[in-house]
C-alpha cells in the first residue's frame, strides 16, 4: 500500500514536472521565433542602411569629380591665360624681359655660390 501512495506522489510530481517542461519548451521556442525576427528586422534594415550610404556614397562622389573637372578646367584657362600674357609681356618689352633674366640669373648664380 504504501507502494501506490508514493507512486502517485510520484506521477502527480512527473506531471507537474512534465508541464514545467512544455512551459519552458514554448518559451525557448517562442523566443526563439522573436530572435528569428528581431535577426530578420535587422538584416533589412542593415541592407536599407547600406543602400542608403551607398547612394550618398555615389552622389557625393559624382558632386567630387564634377567640382574636380570645373577645378582642372579653371587651372588651365589661368594657366594660358598667363601664358599669353607673359608672351606679350616679352614681345611688347623685350630688353627689359633680357635685363631681368640675366638679374635673376645673376642672383641665383650669387646665392648658389654661398
Amino acid at each position: 500500500m504504501s507502494y501506490s501512495i508514493f507512486q502517485s506522489g510520484r506521477s502527480r510530481r512527473n506531471g507537474t514536472f512534465h508541464n514545467l517542461e512544455s512551459g519552458i519548451e514554448e518559451q525557448v521556442e517562442a523566443l526563439r521565433d522573436e530572435l528569428a525576427e528581431l535577426t530578420r528586422m535587422v538584416g533589412k534594415n542593415s541592407r536599407h542602411q547600406s543602400e542608403k550610404i551607398r547612394s550618398q556614397a555615389g552622389a557625393g562622389y559624382e558632386e567630387l569629380l564634377s567640382r574636380s573637372e570645373d577645378l582642372l578646367r579653371e587651372l588651365q584657362h589661368g594657366y594660358e591665360r598667363g601664358t599669353t600674357e607673359m608672351r606679350d609681356t616679352v614681345r611688347k618689352h623685350p630688353l627689359a624681359t633680357l635685363g631681368a633674366a640675366a638679374a635673376f640669373g645673376l642672383a641665383i648664380a650669387f646665392l648658389a655660390r654661398r
